[in-house]
């Protein structure tokens, strides 16, 4: 057992920040289960939820509008933690909404704010502090203050006295060095009767560690808090998990938390909302952290089909000016995109690139993975010995057709035929990739923009096929020979091999193919499209033995 004269308290946050998952409707059952449970587990402090006087009450969630709704609540619950606190975004919440400790089930209200309005959420903690509350002032999004800014703040908590200053990891950016660093100015500069916090968020799957770090190093004077929650249930990609950091508490610290009504709790009440809405570490919210930007910004960013997961970093990289980036501005995440975009692609310059290679050599036969480019090879080996044309194929490399290009549009594809393009070919093979696709090897002979050639409005808008023709046609192409684009059966034989196969192909078959077939027939009236092997595109055997 560690031997240490601080108090180290534990606070459960799952009533409040796990509402973030499910708009804080547990229903009343589970507000009270989960609060009885808690109890049970002899955590120290109890977060029962919101303050926000823009919500009505309701029964069944635990954001409320004020003080006495707590009660209301919570009230049958007979048994009650070490300390009952509420939380308050500060502005959301004003003075008339808060009853007087003494008539209150609350013993405490922690309130949240960014640095910018610092000076008056101190002084509104001073005036819940006179209400007679245990005032939790909560730094939000502390790596945004520099440390001139913390030990401002830190000079008004010293003023103000409230019961604790928490650091606050929003975003989950921080790692055990930069917390030991903000905790230690913290520790040096705050009044010793002010309690030290610690609130983190599971972006880099490092809350734990964080909190071990902050409960281990804080210097032995220091009574401290940590958060946590069951199963981690909260904001992004969560809090740290209260099961995990209660064995470690009462094994180096000696503190009796009960494990057991713990996992009651998670597997009784919070587990339903998992499978519902998961949480927890995801690509989504370590991007976020690792470039340090809001998490709107990669919600707006992967709507754009133009960026690989590489692409998104680089992009996420380039967002500023450096107050922008945990400061949400949609119009600085459109700039980052547009200098990506512009710095790897100008497609103007590759079509006419394109549209030159292309003249050189006619005609042009594309060539898809249906089985028929196996079954009918005959006839595909007869026309290329005929007429020997540019040959372009779509996301494989077909045994012993010479192929002039690759044409790129799923990772997963270009991935799988990495070995091949390295074998050794009397013409090596040159690929046109779209925008979504990164290179792991040469660069790509071309690379164009995705989302100009994706089909507006449909349910599969990136058929590679549509893609490919639309690209011809853009470089003024009027005559293309397709083999092996066999359209969808509702059998497991679109492909020649079988790896290739998508699972949702079955139920869409039809209405895949009559789709395509009316893009060819209109968008591509204009051009000769002339299907060497059998393919469900043709309406009639006339049309499937010459052109559409």
């Amino acid at each position: 057992m560690n031997d240490t004269s601080k108090t180290i308290r534990l606070l459960d946050c799952t009533l409040r920040d796990g509402g973030y998952v499910n708009d804080w409707k547990f229903g009343n059952d589970n507000l009270c289960s989960i609060f009885s449970r808690l109890v049970d587990s002899g955590v120290d402090v109890v977060e029962v939820g919101f303050l926000d006087e823009r919500r009505p009450f309701d029964l069944d969630r635990s954001i409320m509008p004020d003080t006495s709704s707590v009660d209301k609540i919570y009230g049958k619950v007979k048994k009650r933690p070490p300390i009952t606190v509420g939380m308050i975004d500060y502005g959301t919440c004003s003075l008339p909404h808060l009853q007087p400790c003494s008539e209150s089930m609350l013993d405490g209200i922690r309130v949240i704010f960014k640095k910018y309005r610092m000076h008056e959420a101190m002084k509104f903690c001073a005036q819940v502090k006179a209400l007679g509350y245990k005032v939790f002032s909560q730094l939000v999004s502390i790596t945004s203050y520099t440390d001139s800014e913390l030990l401002e703040v830190i000079g008004l908590a010293n003023q103000v006295k409230p019961y604790a200053l928490s650091i606050v990891d929003t975003y989950g950016l921080l790692d055990p060095d930069k917390l030991r660093h903000i905790a230690t100015i913290l520790d040096e500069n705050l009044s010793e009767e002010i309690i030290m916090g610690y609130h983190g968020h599971n972006n880099l799957q490092l809350a734990f560690a964080n909190t071990m770090t902050f409960v281990d190093e804080i210097s032995p004077k220091r009574n401290i808090v940590v958060d946590a929650s069951l199963y981690g249930m909260g904001k992004s990609a969560g809090n740290l998990p209260v099961e995990l950091i209660v064995p470690y508490l009462n094994q180096k610290y000696g503190k009796a938390y009960r494990l057991g009504p713990i996992l009651e709790a998670i597997d009784e009440s919070v587990m339903d909302f998992y499978r519902e809405t998961p949480w927890g570490y995801k690509m989504y919210f370590y991007l976020c952290a690792h470039n340090g930007v809001h998490p709107n910004y990669v919600k707006q960013l992967q709507g754009k089909p133009d960026l690989s997961i590489r692409g998104l970093n680089e992009t996420l990289e380039q967002i500023g000016p450096e107050d922008s980036k945990l400061l949400y501005d949609r119009e600085a995440g459109e700039r980052a995109f547009e200098e990506y975009r512009s710095e790897r692609y100008d497609d103007d310059a590759n079509i006419e690139k394109f549209s030159a290679q292309l003249a050189q050599k006619k005609p042009i036969l594309l060539i898809g993975p249906g089985p028929n480019i196996t079954l009918q090879r005959d006839k595909v080996d007869g026309f290329i010995k005929r007429e020997n044309p540019l040959i372009i194929s779509i996301n494989y490399i077909p045994e012993g057709i010479p192929v002039d290009y690759v044409f790129v549009t799923k990772s997963s594809r270009y991935l799988a035929m990495t070995e091949e393009l390295l074998e050794e070919r009397e013409h090596p093979l040159k690929i046109i990739a779209t925008s979504n696709v990164e290179s792991k090897q040469q660069p790509f002979s071309y690379v164009f923009t995705r989302e100009p050639l994706l089909e507006k409005g449909q349910n599969i808008a990136d058929n590679s096929m549509l893609m490919l023709l639309r690209l011809l046609k853009q470089c003024g192409v009027q005559e293309i020979y397709l083999a092996g684009f066999d359209g969808y059966s509702d059998q497991d034989d679109n492909y020649f091999n079988p790896r290739m196969e998508y699972s949702f192909i079955r139920d869409q078959a039809g209405q895949m193919n009559h789709h395509i077939r009316d893009v060819l027939e209109k968008e591509y009236a204009d051009m000769k499209l002339s299907f060497l092997t059998f393919s469900r595109y043709t309406f009639t055997q006339d049309k499937f033995s010459g052109a559409i």
